[in-house]
């Protein structure tokens, strides 16, 4: 039989099936063969008992209790077997039920696991998604500070030109005022961000922290798994 076929409930319910027929058979036909040796003797005894003597009536009836004694030792024996054999059939059931208990909890278990791995994955791909956002929100930074800093200097040589222009420097002043505006609003937007990210990195710490736990509890199980289906084989062999 190949391992697969034994850890087969359907095969291995068909071996005991078969195995109890075989014994049933086998101790019926014991039977039948004591019954007639003990039928065919005691005609044999009724038929000599005329003309026979005392010292072969002796023998006989000797012959008769030998053969009676062994026809109760083999039906002894044979009932000591057909309770061994239920014993074992109700091992190899109990056994059965633990392994198909382990297999569902970890089927279980494997189900969970591969929950958090989803899980995990969307988190990462979030945390992508936040980084380059992030990084985005750090190039327009720059553009506008870059451009503010060309504002100041323009600001500034107009300044120096002419003090008469009041108006173009009004109108200056207030493009810079909206430009500060905007980056003040993009400085509590890159805030905004960074919170997001570090929340989301914090969340993908417990969702690692949580996959590893089940990856520990997955390996036992499958230890207790294997150490049941090895117990199983070795009662099967036996």
């Amino acid at each position: 039989l190949s391992v697969a076929s034994v850890e087969d409930p359907v095969v291995m319910s068909k071996i005991r099936q078969n195995l109890r027929e075989k014994h049933a058979r086998h101790i019926a036909d014991l039977r039948a063969y004591y019954d007639s040796e003990i039928q065919s003797l005691k005609q044999q005894l009724e038929s000599s008992h005329r003309t026979a003597s005392s010292e072969e009536l002796k023998k006989i009836n000797q012959s008769l209790a030998d053969r009676d004694w062994c026809n109760l030792y083999v039906l002894n024996r044979c009932d000591q077997l057909d309770a061994a054999l239920n014993e074992a059939s109700a091992r190899i059931k109990a056994l059965e039920n633990k392994n198909n208990l382990l297999e569902k909890q970890v089927a279980d278990w494997r189900g969970r696991f591969y929950s958090m791995s989803d899980t995990c994955k969307a988190l990462q791909e979030r945390l992508e998604e936040t980084r380059t956002a992030h990084k985005e929100k750090d190039n327009t930074i720059s553009r506008l500070t870059s451009r503010l800093r060309e504002l100041q200097e323009a600001f500034e040589k107009a300044y120096k030109l002419s003090d008469n222009k009041n108006t173009r420097l009004q109108e200056e002043n207030k493009m810079f005022q909206n430009l500060l505006g905007e980056y003040e609003s993009l400085g509590k937007e890159h805030e905004r961000v960074k919170d997001t990210l570090n929340t989301t990195e914090n969340k993908l710490l417990d969702a690692n922290t949580e996959i590893s736990d089940l990856k520990r509890t997955i390996l036992k199980l499958e230890a207790q798994l294997k150490q049941v289906e090895h117990e199983n084989t070795l009662k099967l062999r036996h």
